[in-house]
């Protein structure tokens, strides 16, 4: 099996449309085997997916995703484990051990008026970006 968490200097990174790193964990009889850090190239968004498949992912543990990510990672056929915050290799030990504190209903949370960012197609929903999932 293989884990990959979004991640930012130890930890996990709150926004996965924006991740430049994923630390992949491979793991055997439930123990992690080995881990490294990989660059996402630039990949943004729904294109981190693809990178999720590239790297042969069972698993993501992330903090913040949008809905148009979440449908492109389960596409990908990646198990997603989102909202989690703290250190990517607590939440690994934690996933390991049954004892992962995740949302299943996680949305994004990042978008506000004064961030200058449009949310485009990846998901929010709130204030003028459309009605594509966030549910906020």
């Amino acid at each position: 099996m293989r884990i990959a968490v979004a991640y930012d200097n130890g930890e996990i990174f709150q926004h996965f449309g924006r991740t430049e790193q994923f630390k992949v964990y491979d793991i055997e009889d439930g123990k992690v085997t080995s881990s490294k850090i990989v660059g996402t190239n630039g990949q943004g968004h729904g294109a981190l997916a693809g990178v999720l498949g590239e790297l042969g992912a069972d698993v993501l543990i992330c903090g913040g995703i949008g809905a148009g990510a979440q449908n492109a990672v389960s596409m990908a056929g990646v198990k997603l484990y989102g909202g989690v915050t703290g250190s990517a290799d607590e939440a690994v030990s934690a996933y390991l051990s049954g004892s992962l504190d995740f949302n299943p209903n996680v949305m994004c949370d990042h978008h506000y008026h004064d961030e200058g960012h449009s949310c485009g197609s990846h998901g929010c929903g709130e204030h003028t970006c459309g009605s594509h999932g966030c549910g906020h």
